[in-house]
């Protein structure tokens, strides 16, 4: 039978113990956790790693050895004097990020699968840190792969007349490039809860999305319905301010600015454009993980055995 002098020294333990643990976790702390996390789980299954990199570096082979001479003559007829290496190694680079993107909502729904996701939301973490962490440890490695495309694309012949600045930047485009898609495909994954379906969905844009843009060949030598598509396709900006970057000057196709003058009115636009949408359907993932946490999880209290107590159903 307990007294109530032993209540108020049990419910002062609780509140002296409280706090402390709730201090321990800041924005930034969770961020780091998540971080760490999500490097951990992609280096013990490299299998999704190697396969994301794979199908670019194939693209990359394939398309210069095989469509190299046809191709290279559209290209020559656009921008004179360059190489077909020259020109698609900007794409590849833009690839190789959409699909390491794709992988970020496979490793959601793999969470979702196995109760790691439903754990995950019953801690005191941040929501929004949750999603910054992972989306931070996708970012370091599709900046990783891309360096691994630029290094093998001059090895064929590709010429990066930026030099090293320049490198640095497509990487950077690359990465800012697949913000947008990571988000699309972790919403995707909240969305349908299966990994079929998240990657049938992802996979499904892909290819439309590669190829209804300046990825391949110029946009003149496209017919009309594609050249108008591709004007609202994240795709044809991220390729041709990573391409104006790689050639010294602005060939930016779908928006003409004359604001800065040289390269930079083919890199600012299309880094812009795809900010504005990286945040946008960012905002869109954090709302609907956030949904979900507030859908998923019930706080169930319990004062006297073991205190503020969070209960999952999965």
């Amino acid at each position: 039978m307990s007294t109530p002098g032993a209540d108020e020294q049990t419910g002062a333990a609780q509140t002296a113990t409280q706090p402390a643990v709730n201090a321990g976790n800041s924005f930034a702390g969770d961020v780091w956790v998540n971080f760490k996390r999500w490097n951990i789980k992609a280096v013990r299954n490299p299998f999704v790693l190697v396969v994301s990199l794979a199908q670019p570096i194939i693209f990359l082979v394939l398309f210069t050895q095989v469509f190299g001479n046809v191709a290279g003559r559209a290209v020559s007829q656009g921008i004179p004097g360059i190489s077909y290496e020259t020109y698609l190694v900007p794409a590849i680079a833009i690839q190789v990020a959409l699909a390491a993107a794709i992988t970020s909502g496979v490793g959601l729904v793999n969470d979702i699968e196995n109760g790691m996701f439903e754990k995950v939301l019953v801690t005191p973490m941040n929501r929004t840190a949750v999603f910054l962490g992972k989306t931070a440890a996708e970012v370091f490695r599709i900046g990783v792969q891309v360096a691994i495309i630029l290094g093998l694309g001059t090895l064929l012949g590709a010429e990066i007349a930026t030099g090293l600045v320049g490198a640095l930047g497509i990487i950077a485009i690359g990465i800012l490039f697949s913000l947008w898609f990571v988000a699309f495909s972790n919403a995707l994954a909240i969305l349908t809860r299966d990994q079929e379906s998240t990657i049938i969905g992802a996979n499904l844009l892909q290819f439309p999305l590669l190829f209804l843009s300046s990825a391949f060949l110029p946009l003149a030598a496209l017919p009309n319905w594609i050249q108008t598509f591709a004007r609202f396709n994240p795709v044809t900006y991220g390729v041709d301010a990573a391409r104006s970057l790689m050639l010294d000057q602005d060939v930016m196709t779908v928006v003409e600015v004359a604001w800065f003058g040289g390269t930079l009115d083919g890199v600012v636009p299309g880094v812009a454009v795809l900010t504005g949408v990286g945040f946008g359907l960012g905002g869109v993932a954090v709302y609907l993980l956030s949904r979900a946490s507030s859908s998923d999880v019930q706080w169930t209290v319990y004062p006297r055995l073991w205190g503020p107590t969070l209960h999952c159903d999965t």
